[in-house]
């Protein structure tokens, strides 16, 4: 494996002229790893941006077959990346091995997806209308219609998915899928997992002849600013903090040219047990959501953080199942000191909220044990802040509602969110069947018997959602249309055949489907 040095990767070189170093930390001793990272100058960052948009016209203009290839190429990096490596990221997050060696196929899995989107083609959105020259009273021009890569792309890796979601994670893969540049800051929880991961994307870019500017990565806290107000800069894609998310949208608003920022900031993710499941099969739903509530450590932007159900003696059986349940989970290390803190800021908040009550506490030998608080309904009914507010880690807050008045209410004052959940059997979907349609307006995934926890990285996927889950809620972050938020469409209006994409050509190079006169078709047109 290549030794880490803590250099900047700017369009294939190694820069480090700042003056500003950061270390990598051991997050379960806090002891400080034997690297040493330099935050970018102004000046990195400005050639990075410089080098995407130079490389940018390029990029765009390879085949999808091309771009499909690399890729391949980097999955193929990725996926040699061995045990040394995965040691490196366990220390920088404290995740346990497997998690890391199925995060690590998760990457590369994902990366193979868009490759097959490439390959099939129907992202282009390829679109004709042929010329109709003797229409009256006027004719139709020839109108051809397909979808092109935004432009450079900046990404901000997150700190729960060291790979996922960070240097090659799902904002990358796509945005390289769509034939944009990207230019990628380096979460400061795991630099060293970054520069390895940076370095296998730098092989591929080389190994398939594109130019270096298709991928930068730089470091430091105090470079994103410049990131998002950089005038090459096209597009952002952003996973963490509803205060950070809101900050990047704000600065990319002002700009003197407003660009999209893609951001998924928080989610409550609300689980709501209906009666027949409680009264049927409550101490198994119980004991399956406990283990959602603390897998990863709470440590998942789709963690259920909020339980409702409607009062009865099976509801609170149900709750003090959950509750015995989670004071037997062992306490987790999370991924960072900061991670730690904001757990315990939150836990606190709720804790001292009139109206809030600590219902149960795992086992606290460790730094973050699982909480169950219990919460009047006045507050989800008033849409209490603090109901809405994500506590990033391994608690939920159960809630009994008076009756279904009540609980349509509740979800009526909620805000956006990831997900939300239904837990009934079929006499229950029948007799809540009205929440189906308030839901939608509330969650871009909705599930039925289910838990959160766990997302499929497929073409019918949507992580996403409305705001403050996400800062768009036409796309998402996981799953083939993730692509769709780094293009836009452009129509050639009575081009001949030769100056046309091959898209676009009359008789469809790339064999693709295209909407031909309102019709599917794969014939010439």
């Amino acid at each position: 494996m290549t030794a880490i040095s803590g250099k900047n990767f700017i369009a294939g070189a190694r820069c480090a002229n700042g003056t500003t170093p950061h270390r990598s930390v051991d997050a379960s001793t806090g002891e400080a790893l034997p690297w040493t990272f330099w935050q970018a100058s102004a000046e990195e960052v400005d050639q990075a941006c410089d080098a995407a948009a130079a490389a940018a016209a390029r990029f765009r203009s390879t085949s999808p077959g091309q771009r499909a290839d690399f890729l391949d190429a980097v999955a193929a990096e990725i996926d040699a990346l061995g045990e040394d490596f995965v040691a490196i990221v366990c220390r920088e997050t404290a995740l346990p091995s497997a998690r890391i060696q199925g995060e690590q196929k998760r990457t590369t899995g994902q990366l193979r997806l868009f490759a097959e989107v490439l390959r099939r083609g129907d992202f282009l959105g390829a679109r004709i209308d042929s010329a109709l020259p003797e229409r009256l009273p006027l004719p139709r021009p020839d109108l051809r219609q397909y979808k092109i890569g935004i432009g450079p792309v900046a990404v901000f890796g997150a700190s729960n998915f060291p790979l996922a979601f960070s240097t090659a994670g799902g904002d990358t893969a796509s945005a390289f899928a769509a034939g944009c540049p990207v230019v990628f800051k380096a979460h400061s929880g795991h630099m060293a997992t970054s520069e390895l991961v940076a370095g296998a994307i730098t092989r591929a870019v080389e190994r398939c002849g594109l130019p270096a500017g298709v991928f930068s990565m730089i470091y430091g806290s105090g470079v994103g600013e410049q990131l998002v107000k950089h005038p090459r800069i096209k597009a952002v894609g952003f996973t963490g903090s509803l205060k950070g998310g809101r900050a990047l949208c704000d600065m990319a608003a002002a700009r003197k040219e407003p660009i999209p920022v893609f951001a998924e900031m928080s989610s409550i993710n609300p689980v709501i047990v209906l009666p027949r499941a409680a009264e049927r099969r409550g101490v198994v739903i119980a004991g399956q959501l406990a283990d959602s509530i603390v897998l990863g450590c709470g440590q998942f932007c789709t963690n259920p953080g909020l339980v409702l159900g409607l009062r009865s003696p099976a509801f609170s059986a149900f709750g003090e199942v959950l509750g015995s349940a989670l004071q037997g989970k062992p306490a987790q290390t999370m991924l960072n000191a900061g991670t730690l803190r904001s757990y315990q800021c939150g836990s606190q908040h709720l804790q001292d909220t009139d109206g809030i009550r600590l219902l149960a506490e795992g086992a606290a030998d460790g730094q973050a044990p699982a909480r169950l608080f219990g919460a009047d309904q006045r507050l989800l009914l008033e849409g209490d802040e603090v109901l809405q507010e994500e506590v990033f880690g391994p608690a939920s807050v159960l809630i009994a509602l008076d009756d279904k008045a009540a609980l349509l209410r509740g979800l009526e004052a909620m805000q956006g969110q990831l997900t939300v959940t239904l837990i009934g059997d079929d006499e229950d979907l029948e007799a809540f069947a009205e929440l189906i349609p308030l839901l939608e307006d509330k969650a871009g995934r909705l599930l039925v018997n289910g838990y959160p926890t766990g997302v499929e990285v497929a073409d019918g996927m949507v992580h996403g959602g409305p705001y403050p889950a996400t800062s768009d809620a036409r796309g998402t972050s996981v799953g083939s249309l993730a692509i769709e938020r780094w293009l836009r469409p452009v129509c050639y209006q009575n081009f001949p055949d030769s100056a046309l994409p091959d898209a676009l050509k009359r008789d469809n190079p790339l064999g693709i489907t295209r909407l031909v006169n309102g019709r599917a078709s794969t014939a010439a047109a």
